[in-house]
């Protein structure tokens, strides 16, 4: 705050100016597609980089868009540097880019550790040198601005012979002024008339002056009056501010002496929670080395049970063959049936036999009475 003071009231808003002008040098580079479309991010805000209790902060976020952005910088400078990561280190990250700009014949004095927070005075400074090089590298040049003509219409005002300008009124004077007399002039013609002929020509020397927007003057009093108010709101603003100040510093003391209170009530109960969570950790690894050996189980009892179902299976199949009778009833029903055929097949073979028995008493027969015809003729033969 003493630093402020002695820079001046204006040097606080000093870095909005700054990072309004950082935002315009970026987008004429085109940052949008170069930057943000690359890396998927929302566009800057106006203020994204000043540090100010009015507008939000993220240390983190806003340090990744300060090394992302500078990073690209100094690549379109035509150095090589790596686009950095979420979760490099912030120091060793800020040492590359500090050395870079270096390089560049930038101007660094102030410790790096400023720009670990990723918003303020000096992360707007880098920044700003960083597009300066790199506009200077692209070649771009700032022309000057061309201004819009501005034409200012008149006021419709109804003009008689009679009317002056505030110019004319002005040489009329001199004139007058110029040619005055030496002696004192006196003069003869009655007041009653005189009053008469100014109210008769009264509404003739009607003049109206013209009020030119260019005119130096009222810039002048425009100015003072913006001023005068400008120190009004300022005074009242500055009581406000540091009202607004020491309200927040003894709330944020109270909030602190509370704190410490909190973390001394509650310092027992916190080394109890971290041993009660150095506990879950432990229980936690018995029971995935538990888990381990239950998983490898589990799949043994699958295998195990789906071999016990085909055997199961195999085993009702067999009891089911074994307890149905019907083959053993189709058994006996055939040997009842090959029985008969036997029987048939004994019979018939006995018929056989004794028909071939019959046959061969018959040959026999046969036989024999043709041995006794024959021994009969031969006797009868010797006595021829």
């Amino acid at each position: 705050m003493a630093e402020e003071e002695e820079r001046g009231p204006g040097s606080v808003h000093q870095t909005f100016v700054l990072m309004e002008d950082l935002l315009d040098k970026l987008k004429v580079l085109d940052y949008e597609q170069q930057v943000l479309d690359k890396h998927n991010i929302k566009p800057l805000s106006r203020h994204y980089f000043v540090s100010s209790p009015h507008v939000l902060s993220n240390p983190g976020e806003q340090f990744y868009m300060f090394s992302v952005i500078a990073a690209w910088l100094i690549s379109l400078c035509g150095r090589p540097f790596d686009a950095p990561q979420e979760y490099d280190d912030p120091n060793a990250t800020v040492s590359n880019i500090l050395s870079e700009l270096r390089a560049l014949g930038g101007q660094v004095d102030f410790p790096p550790s400023k720009l670990k927070s990723g918003s303020g005075e000096h992360v707007c400074n880098v920044l700003d040198q960083l597009v300066e090089k790199a506009l200077k590298s692209k070649g771009f040049i700032w022309n000057r601005p061309l201004y819009p003509s501005v034409e200012v219409e008149d006021d419709c005002v109804q003009e008689d012979d009679a009317e002056l300008t505030l110019s004319k009124v002005e040489e009329e004077m001199t004139e007058l002024s110029g040619s005055r007399p030496a002696v004192v002039l006196e003069s003869d013609v009655d007041a009653a008339e005189w009053n008469l002929e100014v109210e008769r020509v009264l509404p003739q020397l009607k003049v109206t002056i013209r009020t030119d927007n260019k005119d130096w003057r009222i810039h002048l009093d425009q100015m003072h009056q913006h001023q005068d108010g400008i120190n009004t709101s300022l005074h009242d603003a500055k009581g406000c501010l540091f009202k607004l100040r020491e309200d927040i510093s003894k709330t944020l003391e109270k909030v602190s002496s509370r704190e410490k209170y909190l973390n001394t009530q509650l310092e027992h109960l916190i080394s109890e929670y971290r041993q009660a969570q150095a506990q879950l950790n432990k229980v936690k690894e018995l029971y995935q080395q538990a888990s381990g050996g239950v998983t490898e189980r589990t799949r043994i009892l699958a295998e195990i049970s789906e071999e016990l179902e085909k055997v199961k299976q195999e085993m009702e199949e067999k009891g089911s063959s074994m307890s149905d009778g019907a083959p053993v009833v189709k058994i006996r029903q055939s040997l009842t049936k090959l029985k008969q055929e036997i029987e048939q097949m004994d019979v018939r073979m006995g018929v056989v036999e004794h028909t071939l028995l019959q046959s061969k008493l018959r040959e026999k027969n046969n036989m024999t009475r043709d041995m006794h015809a024959t021994q009969l003729l031969e006797p009868n033969a010797l006595t021829y």
